[in-house]
Order: C-alpha cells, then structure tokens, then sequence
C-alpha cells in the first residue's frame, strides 16, 4: 500500500483543514469526510482499519482510539496525556514547577490548604488532569473557589473530577509543534486569547527547544502536540496534547501530512 486515508472531522477546525485537505489531495492519500452517524450507522466498509488516520474532535479522537481498530488511528490514548501520568517526567521544563493533583470537590473544601502549600494567597491557576478538556485552564480567587467557578453541571457533571492546582504564571508568546517519532516537523506561533497564529520556521529558539524537549522525554503517543511560551524571559513547556484532537493553527500542513502519512505506512 502506497497511501493513508485520513478522516478528517473539518467542521471542527475548518481553518487548519483546508491546507491539511490540499496536503493529503496533492501526496494522493486518500480523503474521507467524518459522519457523526458512522456511530450509530457503523462505519462504511470502504473505510480500512489500517493505515488510516483522524483528525478532529477530541470526543471523537478518544472514541475513535478506545473503540475502533484503525492504525494508527487517531492518536489519543487520553489515560496516556493525563497531566499525572507525564508532568513529573517533564519537570525540568515544564512552565509549572509546584502543584498539586487532587479531585475537585477536595480542591473546594480545602482551597486556602492547597493554595498555602503552593506558595499562593489569593488567587490559583486550576485546569483539568484530563487532555479532553471537560473545562478550559483558568485562575481563580481562592476565596471563592466552588465548583460552579470549575463549570461543573455544564461541562462535566463528576464532582470528583482529578484536577491540577497551581500557582500562577505570567505567559508571553506560545507555540505549538507537531512531534512524529520524536521529531519535530511543523509549528506554529499563536496567540491564545485571540486564536491568531502565525508560521515558525525550523531555525527558531522555540523550535530548537520543542525538538530539545521532544528528543528525550518518554512520548506520550508516535505523534503529539508539545506547546511552548514564553515566561520571565525563558521558553517553557506548557502541555502535550493529543494530536488527533488539536488545533494546528498553522503549522504547515504539506510537512505534517507527510511525516505522519509516511509514519502510518512504516507501522
């Protein structure tokens, strides 16, 4: 075999796509539109289970790696991203150097305890333990920290969902890499608060540190999201995310393509 087919969910991410769609057109791998109805319809027989790959939702990539038999799939073994199972792995660059793991409705009862024991007074940086995002990152006042400020009832419902809890950093500029086998083949500047990006070249500090940190840490999949800022003047490591359910802003959409469809034939 000779070509990949990529299932791509493009509602999802309809900027990104459309590079990534002319990308897998022009190497003539094969191009398959994703239909939340293959769920309950089952998925067309003209879709193969090997060398395939997703990208989209990061519902559907963690749905599509626990219970479809596609290879490589969708890259998002979501027990593997858990912030628990890497941060200690990643501690010499990871941009928090204190925090805490704990469930959230513990965080509430005992904010001012944890907050204490961080370093902090007033106010903490909270986000998920889970790469699926049940809410966004975000600071809070210790004070007044409940679950309600964490979005339960909106977006998840376990009031024992694992949490991190850490102290507050101040972020200048972020980046996002596209790591396969350890190598970095694409990224891309981004400005969080208003979703605009910009390409980074190959020769960039942040690439050089991208591809430092993702030539010795265990991966957490063959193909990931490494993110990077920038704080009090040095380059960090933010998260790792998982690759079939990120937004590639504009990272280079003809590298990726190739480096992950050449993966997928290998494997």
């Amino acid at each position: 075999m000779t070509h990949t087919t990529w299932v791509l969910e493009s509602g999802v991410f309809p900027r990104s796509h459309t590079p990534l769609r002319e990308a897998v057109v022009a190497a003539g791998h094969r191009l398959v539109e994703w239909d939340d109805a293959w769920w309950s319809d089952g998925i067309p027989a003209n879709v193969d289970d090997t060398h395939t790959l997703f990208h989209g939702s990061l519902g559907n990539a963690a749905r599509i790696h626990d219970e479809l038999n596609w290879t490589p799939g969708s890259f998002c073994n979501a027990s593997a991203f858990r912030c628990s199972a890497w941060y200690d792995s990643v501690r010499e660059w990871l941009l928090h150097t204190d925090w805490r793991f704990l469930p959230a409705n513990e965080l509430v009862d005992s904010a001012a305890e944890v907050a204490a024991s961080l370093g902090c007074t007033n106010r903490i940086f909270v986000r998920p333990d889970s790469p699926l995002k049940p809410f966004s990152g975000r600071v809070l006042d210790v004070a007044s920290l409940s679950l309600a400020a964490l979005d339960h009832g909106f977006y998840f419902d376990d009031e024992a969902l694992p949490v991190v809890a850490a102290p507050i950093r101040t972020i200048g500029c972020e980046w996002r890499f596209v790591v396969v086998d350890k190598v970095v083949v694409a990224g891309s500047a981004y400005d969080a608060a208003t979703r605009t990006a910009t390409s980074d070249r190959s020769n960039s500090d942040a690439w050089a540190y991208a591809q430092t940190i993702a030539g010795v840490i265990p991966p957490p999949a063959d193909v990931y999201i490494l993110d990077v800022c920038e704080c009090d003047g040095e380059l960090r490591l933010i998260e790792l995310n998982p690759f079939g359910g990120a937004d590639l802003y504009v990272c280079d959409g003809f590298a990726i393509v190739r480096a992950v469809s050449q993966f997928a034939l290998d494997t």
